[in-house]
């Protein structure tokens, strides 16, 4: 069975959610780490996997799949995670 590209969205805003929970969970074990290890850390967990949701959000509209709505929620809810993300990273330290 194929995924849509919507249910792929919204994986992946799930899937940002958790590392969100487990960086808060673990972060007095990311003190050992510099500032920019931290960052990189921060941005490939919590930022790459919604810029992916994002697109995939939008190929789902593009490519006019059923569910429309599931396609639009998976890019609004990834891309204002991942731009609230990212102008944390960028006044972070």
């Amino acid at each position: 069975m194929k995924s849509s590209f919507g249910v792929i969205s919204l994986a992946l805003f799930l899937l940002s959610v958790l590392f969100l929970i487990l960086l808060t969970l673990f972060e007095s074990t990311l003190n050992v780490l510099s500032l920019a290890q931290e960052r990189t850390v921060s941005f490939v967990l919590l930022v790459l996997p919604p810029v992916i949701g994002t697109v995939a959000g939008i190929l789902s509209l593009l490519r006019k799949e059923t569910g429309r709505w599931i396609g639009i929620l998976g890019t609004l809810l990834n891309g204002l995670f991942a731009l609230f993300h990212i102008f944390l990273l960028s006044f972070a330290g």
